[in-house]
């Protein structure tokens, strides 16, 4: 029956039999026991059994059955579930102590960063009590005939390096962050400029500073040369430059000379346009220069041929003399106002054009030179100054914006002669404003270190941009995309209009060495020229994508230098672009307009046509005209156009 290889199975041992037997005996005993307890008290569907001891003698069971191994054991399993649930407890409860450490963590570190704004906002504030303290008292020394300071407001040339002209100040009060180069003049409250430091005036070797000159009837401060055209008076021993207007810089609001002298009458008298004194001395020609480059401010008018010259009853233009005469330029009317014109600005069809002076800013049509509208806001408190910085026409020309020393922007419509809206937010003065294309944003620049873009539709502020330094002058781009700045940080930023990234900062070995005070863009809204006080223009080419566009994205691409455009003695105040983009226009402190060529970086002309700082430059955006705008309380358009020889 069997093959012969296995064996015959053996039965069971006699031992494991009785095991069991003695196992399902004793399980039987204990469920009687359990019954005989129970009976009488419950029904037999009620019966609780003793489960502990039940499973006890099951596992036994099965263990000698061999189906069941120790860790595979009903009660093994509870310890291990028991084992697993404690471990899952105590990893909750580390996780939520590491949760409560990091949170506690978190609410230090945001106390310390309040603790450090507060620190910096308290610095900021003694700084500025300080810088307007030191401002009082140099004015109180000059005013009792002590020499004037010849460092920044800290004791150090700004910026830490070679002394240089103090920076802009912008604001006024304890807000003022240009006040090395604004001061007033006595008796007029003009926002005039300071003469340049000690140091600056050594290196330039243009002689002893202007208040180491005995008498004022001395040697004025060097400038262009007038030819027969005679310097304005001078002023508590300075020549013109030391009233100089200039753009960005505030001051105490207040219409009476330093510490608290009225001015006298002839202090407070506009400066004489030449021709008007006859009988003033006509001051000694400098040596004629053969090869001047584009330093024009140093040529002999007398010494030039007639084709390279331009007179006018109180104005002339000096033509390069080193470069083909292609330009000509005359005057078509004078603006007088009764302050400093701070600001020109022609509307988008070139019929009108608009300035800003104390309190107040005027609209004159352009074909007659007429006043058209006056706008002022007669609720703001009459006592002291009101500059207006910057003016800007909306794209259809029904509104005009305007940006003050107040910190308000404030939009009039033209033809009411009312506000439409009033933008505030801004902390300190407003230096420049431009509309977008789309006649719906409005950009702003003040020095409380912000750019600002306001959206006029819904009366709101859509974008704020904050940089390290005061914001002195702002441009939008021609399709409305990107808004650029210039900063006393010598910096010039371009932002995304929509969203706010930063697509170019110029700046560094290739940037200017002193405050930005000026900036536009070409018409093709990819080329930008900058104007600093270190007397220069450059000209910048932002990165184009490979779609032709402006790089976007929030990518910081910037751009490269194309040019720079040396030939101004003086800070260089307001820069332009001619609608077609085939000359760059500037204004400068040595009250001289100058026409550059972009392609070479050669000057065609100088004009001399203001007896104080140009501050603001402006082609007419139909072509032909320009408008500048002066310190000595002037206004002017000009054209320009092909030369046609003598």
């Amino acid at each position: 029956m069997y093959n012969a290889h296995r064996g015959i199975p053996q039965p069971a041992t006699n031992n494991s039999n009785n095991r069991l037997s003695e196992l399902f005996d004793q399980i039987r005993r204990e469920f009687d026991v359990h019954a005989q307890d129970r009976a009488g008290e419950h029904d037999q569907s009620n019966l609780q059994f003793p489960t502990a001891s039940l499973l006890q003698y099951l596992e036994e069971i099965l263990k000698h059955s061999g189906f069941l191994h120790a860790s595979s054991s009903p009660a093994h399993m509870i310890r291990k579930k028991h084992e697993s649930t404690n471990r899952a407890s105590t990893f909750k409860e580390k996780a939520d102590m590491i949760g409560y450490t990091v949170a506690a963590q978190m609410q230090e570190m945001e106390m310390v960063r309040q603790k450090v704004y507060e620190l910096e906002r308290n610095q900021i504030q003694i700084k500025q009590r300080y810088d307007e303290d030191i401002a009082r008292l140099r004015h109180e020394i000059e005013a009792r005939g002590g020499p004037p300071s010849h460092v920044g407001v800290s004791g150090l040339p700004p910026h830490g390096g070679v002394s240089q002209p103090a920076p802009p100040a912008i604001g006024h009060g304890p807000s003022n962050l240009f006040g090395g180069i604004m001061a007033n003049p006595p008796g007029q409250g003009n926002p005039g400029l300071v003469p340049p430091s000690q140091d600056q005036q050594q290196q330039q070797q243009q002689g002893p500073p202007p208040h180491q000159m005995p008498q004022p009837q001395q040697a004025l401060q060097s400038g262009p040369y007038q030819g027969n055209y005679p310097q304005p008076p001078v002023v508590n021993g300075y020549g013109s430059q030391a009233q100089i207007a200039s753009p960005g810089p505030g001051k105490p609001r207040n219409n009476r000379g330093p510490l608290g002298h009225t001015s006298t009458p002839q202090q407070s008298q506009p400066m004489s346009y030449p021709g008007a004194s006859p009988q003033m001395g006509r001051p000694s020609p400098p040596p004629p220069f053969h090869n001047v480059g584009n330093m024009l401010a140093d040529l002999d008018p007398d010494q030039m041929r007639p084709d390279q010259k331009r007179d006018g009853s109180d104005w002339f233009a000096i033509f390069n003399p080193n470069v083909r005469r292609v330009l000509d330029v005359d005057l078509v009317h004078s603006l007088i106002h009764e302050s400093v014109v701070c600001c020109v600005r022609f509307s988008r069809d070139g019929r009108y054009v608009a300035t800003g002076c104390n309190r107040s800013a005027q609209i004159y049509e352009v074909s007659t030179g007429n006043q058209v509208t006056k706008l002022q806001d007669d609720s703001v408190d009459k006592d002291g100054d009101l500059y207006i910085r910057s003016v800007c026409f909306s794209p259809d020309g029904l509104y005009l914006a305007t940006g003050a020393e107040d910190k308000q922007i404030r939009v009039w419509d033209i033809q009411s002669r009312t506000i439409k809206t009033t933008f505030a937010g801004h902390e300190q003065d407003i230096y420049s404003l431009d509309f977008a294309s789309n006649g719906r944003h409005i950009a702003s620049g003040s020095g409380d270190h912000s750019v600002r873009v306001w959206d006029l539709e819904y009366n709101r502020e859509c974008l704020n941009l904050m940089i390290e330094d005061g914001v002195t002058t702002v441009a939008i781009s021609p399709s409305g995309d990107y808004v650029a700045a210039g900063s006393l940080d010598k910096s010039v930023r371009v932002w995304e209009v929509r969203g706010g990234a930063l697509i170019a900062r110029l700046d560094g070995i290739d940037g200017h060495k002193d405050s930005v005070y000026s900036v536009a863009f070409g018409p093709d809204g990819e080329t930008l020229v900058s104007g600093s006080l270190d007397k220069t223009i450059k000209m910048w080419q932002l990165s184009p994508d490979n779609r032709g566009g402006m790089m976007g994205g929030g990518m910081i691409r910037g751009g490269r230098l194309v040019r720079t455009f040396e030939g101004h003695k003086d800070f260089v105040l307001s820069v332009a672009l001619t609608p077609d983009g085939e000359w760059v226009l500037s204004g400068s402190k040595d009250r001289g307009v100058q026409f550059w060529n972009p392609r070479t970086g050669d000057t065609q002309l100088m004009l001399q046509g203001h007896k104080n700082s140009v501050i603001s430059v402006a082609p007419s955006p139909q072509g032909e005209l320009f408008a500048t705008g002066s310190g000595d309380m002037r206004a002017r358009i000009w054209k320009y156009g092909t030369y046609r020889g003598t």
